[in-house]
């Protein structure tokens, strides 16, 4: 009896000993190791602003992420040479890509980063700067009214794409090219029901971006009323010039259906300066997948740059088999 009591009594020790000591290394508080470190830094994606009013709840928020150019460009920079301070004029400006739902707990980050690859290399698209527009209630500022019944929803819930189209307009962009270096080339990028905002921008106010992708966009909405509405709306467009990549992923039934409208609308506009890329990903990806791929694909597409110099030279020793390196001997 008295050695069963006293196992029991040492796995009991034993249990709450390892509690004790996980319960330590939770809390970060087991002894450093002897690494050194030599200096730590805050790693800095960009800045986050809440604009518009002085009520909370109406302001929005914008991320901006600029490119790592962009800061030795600064119109106050001082010269090494003279002291005399770099032209605005004459610095360099950026194209913007907005993101829609662009919030720092929504998509800002992950497109960020994808900006961030033409600073590390320059023959992948031209750099840029990334302004994230956080959406607050996305299916009431990202959908206009229904017509069908079926998609009745409380007032409140759905029909502000207008009313978020002005804010853009009127308080997100003004803000980003007063403040920063902005070219007249502006972007913008969605996905899912962002991206149904951004096709139903591209045909009602397509002055207000140069540049579109639409990413697997929720054309389901409303019994496909923007893919039947397309033809109508395009008659108005003027034919400037503009372009639009879209893609989807194998969601399939009305939302492919209305897309392929959508395309067949644009197709049969005879608006020749409407740029338009589709890339049909079905086989490959999924609406939870296809996003930022997606977006380096459109990029490439949108902001291409040449090859470099050397891209047509023949390949190098290394990467033919058997090769030797230039006057190389064996000895």
């Amino acid at each position: 009896m008295t050695q069963i009591m006293t196992t029991k009594i040492r796995r009991t020790i034993s249990t709450l000993l390892l509690s004790f000591l996980y319960s330590i290394a939770v809390a970060g508080t087991i002894p450093e190791t002897s690494v050194k470190i030599n200096s730590e830094q805050v790693i800095n994606l960009g800045h986050s602003f809440r604009i518009g009013t002085d009520d909370a709840s109406s302001q929005i928020e914008v991320n901006v992420y600029l490119p790592d150019s962009y800061h030795n460009q600064t119109s106050s920079q001082q010269t090494s040479d003279n002291n005399a301070t770099i032209d605005k004029a004459k610095a360099k400006h950026y194209p913007v890509l907005y993101v829609i739902d662009g919030g720092l707990q929504q998509d800002f980050k992950h497109i960020a980063g994808l900006g961030s690859l033409a600073s590390i290399n320059p023959y992948i698209f031209e750099e840029l700067i990334v302004v994230g527009i956080a959406t607050q209630n996305r299916l009431f500022e990202l959908t206009s009214m229904n017509i069908d019944k079926r998609y009745d929803r409380p007032a409140g819930d759905v029909g502000g794409a207008d009313q978020f189209r002005a804010k853009i307009r009127h308080i997100v962009q003004p803000f980003i090219d007063q403040r920063y270096r902005t070219s007249s080339k502006k972007l913008v990028v969605g996905e899912s029901l962002a991206g149904l905002f951004i096709s139903e921008t591209l045909l009602k106010t397509p002055d207000l971006f140069t540049d579109y992708i639409a990413v697997s966009p929720s054309l389901w909405y409303d019994d496909r009323q923007l893919a039947k509405q397309a033809p109508k709306l395009l008659e108005k467009h003027s034919d400037n010039a503009i372009s639009l990549y879209l893609t989807m992923a194998n969601e399939g039934g009305t939302m492919q259906k209305g897309l392929d409208e959508f395309l067949e609308a644009i197709q049969d506009s005879g608006l020749d300066n409407l740029k338009t890329q589709y890339i049909d990903r079905r086989n490959n990806e999924f609406h939870w997948t296809i996003y930022h791929d997606a977006v380096l694909d459109a990029l490439r597409w949108i902001l291409a740059v040449p090859e470099p110099d050397y891209a047509n030279d023949e390949d190098p020793w290394y990467l033919i088999e058997g090769a030797n390196p230039p006057n190389w001997k064996n000895e």
